[in-house]
């Protein structure tokens, strides 16, 4: 039994286009896989080769989950490809002008264009909420193994955390692969006076348990007169509020994070004060504002394309992916802004959406009736 035909309203033409609109973006994108896969694999097999990664990961742990890291990452610019590809050749073939004497209203037209559309920016939504993020967890997990220097995540140097109010914490040279680290710190203040200061060398952390532990530490305390002094002490175990996930560089750790662990990441960040608050936020919105560029894509695409021009496909092709390469670098441009703090996150990431979704209104209406 046949599910797509049973929808209210869905014709042959419907199915004709919804057909070829979503096996045009499959085939463009399958071809465009298979030539970065082999890429890729050219640049890295001298590390595969001299670290001996086993086929196994090379394909489950690092290949699979790079697969659909890229297709999220270019779903709508080979969305828009496709939508101008087939439809300017509809309309170079007199079909549109046929459909539309036909008795077919160009919104009509529309509608299995809006559909793939659909399905397009659903599979986009998914693997950008759950499914890279999970793979990316192996990926990073794959690259520490088998890459040389070049690590999603990488772990600072120097981090600096507020762990409460008034409170925050030091440390110096953390890795996850060192028993120890060189220098731990706990600091603590009344309004802009800091009153006691806890450091520990050599200091120990468990991931799991959170737990810091150091042979020697030494704590020096300040009253209100300003008077100085320390004490020394033995054997520091000591449980702070700080996740194993703040000791690494944020912004590789938020492309591991599904939704559910993102929000409760930002909302932890944010009762911590956190210099970090806008890259969560930028990366939360942009898992969402990138799928829904599908449609308005779609909507620009169909309006240009159907037009029969004197360039033919090659002036619709031209004008499209000028218009698409635009809006990947204005999401970007505003993306940095938004980073820096000079544009609230939601509209740093929206802003190009709403630029474009009133660029696809005017080209819509401009488009044959």
């Amino acid at each position: 039994m046949k599910l797509i035909p049973s929808i209210p309203g869905y014709r042959t033409l419907d199915r004709y286009i919804l057909r070829k609109f979503l096996l045009t973006y499959l085939f463009g994108l399958l071809m465009m896989t298979i030539i970065l896969v082999v890429f890729d694999y050219v640049e890295r097999v001298d590390d595969f080769t001299e670290l001996h990664a086993p086929w196994r990961a090379i394909i489950f742990d690092y290949y699979l989950n790079f697969i659909p890291h890229f297709i999220n990452q270019f779903s709508a610019l080979f969305t828009f490809i496709s939508v101008i590809f087939f439809t300017s050749k509809l309309a170079m073939q007199t079909e549109i002008v046929a459909i539309l004497s036909g008795g077919v209203s160009f919104r009509r037209l529309m509608w299995p264009y809006m559909l793939g559309a659909g399905v397009i920016a659903a599979l986009s939504l998914s693997l950008s909420l759950w499914v890279i993020p999970e793979g990316q967890k192996a990926s990073v997990a794959f690259q520490a193994k088998y890459f040389k220097g070049n690590q999603l995540i990488e772990y600072d140097r120097n981090v600096y955390r507020q762990i409460e109010p008034g409170t925050f914490v030091y440390v110096r040279g953390y890795s996850p692969n060192l028993e120890r680290v060189p220098f731990f710190a706990i600091e603590r203040y009344e309004g802009a006076r800091m009153v006691e200061v806890l450091n520990a060398a050599s200091a120990s952390f468990d991931e799991e348990s959170g737990r810091w532990t150091a042979p020697r530490y030494v704590i020096y305390s300040s009253d209100e007169q300003g008077t100085l002094g320390y004490e020394q002490f033995r054997n520091l175990d000591t449980l702070i509020n700080l996740d194993a996930r703040e000791l690494v560089d944020t912004k590789g750790l938020v492309k591991t994070l599904t939704l559910e662990e993102l929000n409760d990441f930002l909302a932890q960040q944010r009762r911590k004060g956190s210099d970090d608050l806008f890259l969560i936020e930028v990366e939360r919105h942009t898992r969402f504002s990138y799928p829904f560029s599908t449609f308005i894509l779609t909507i620009i695409g169909v309006s240009i394309a159907s037009r029969k021009t004197r360039g033919g496909m090659g002036m619709h092709l031209g004008v499209g992916i000028t218009l698409c390469f635009g809006y990947i670098m204005l999401g970007r441009v505003f993306e940095q802004i938004a980073l820096g703090g000079s544009l609230e996150p939601w509209i740093g990431v929206w802003l190009p959406n709403m630029i474009f979704s009133l660029i696809a209104l005017v080209v819509y209406f401009k488009a044959p009736k």
